[in-house]
């Protein structure tokens, strides 16, 4: 055999096992994958929508919401995972709201890839926290530093007004479409599913 057929035999070989190996190891982590996401919408609803005992996994079209319930059963919010563009990249974010639809109980950053120093200071918890007892009607809206916000506005960062923005674009078109699904009544348990499970600090 020659050397180059040797070396077309030992590279194909090691590709084959190397490709094999990629999909076992993304076979034996996609389980703990999952539930390692679970456990961060779990994190993220209980700061969003504190006091939460048991969470309700409504399921409408593409749409997923939780309905956040404490230890009597009663209806605490809402809570939503909504994401859209920021200025580098995708912003995702979970939000909370009450049960009327017009106020906000929280907000926190799950994923961002906005600049360092200036977007990114959109995860901290002095951005994060204007968003907690936030009017939310007729929607949220942000005004630059210097200026006194009205009861449905933040103050955007100074020099990242456009990952502001866009923080307060996604809240506002997340809220639009859990309204359509809470106005439109109970699941149809032909087409949705309601998921129980438990939340909240033990």
């Amino acid at each position: 055999m020659s050397v180059s057929a040797r070396m077309m035999l030992v590279l194909t070989v090691v590709g084959v096992f190397s490709g094999l190996s990629l999909v076992y190891m993304d076979k034996y982590a996609e389980p703990y994958i999952a539930l390692h996401k679970k456990e961060a919408v779990r994190e993220a609803i209980d700061k969003v929508l504190p006091g939460v005992d048991k969470v309700e996994e409504v399921h409408r079209d593409e749409t997923v919401i939780y309905r956040a319930l404490d230890s009597s059963g009663k209806l605490l919010g809402y809570a939503f995972l909504a994401e859209g563009p920021g200025y580098q990249g995708k912003i995702q974010l979970m939000v909370g709201v009450a049960p009327d639809l017009r106020r906000l109980t929280g907000m926190e950053v799950l994923e961002s890839v906005e600049t360092p120093g200036l977007g990114a200071k959109i995860t901290e918890s002095s951005f994060e926290e204007q968003f907690r007892g936030l009017e939310a009607v007729p929607a949220v809206g942000y005004v630059k530093a210097g200026r006194k916000p009205a009861p449905n506005e933040i103050t955007a960062i100074t020099g990242a007004t456009i990952s502001s923005a866009s923080v307060v674009r996604i809240v506002n078109e997340g809220l639009n479409e859990v309204r359509r699904v809470v106005r439109a009544g109970p699941p149809d348990c032909e087409t949705e599913a309601t998921i129980k499970w438990k939340g909240g600090k033990k």
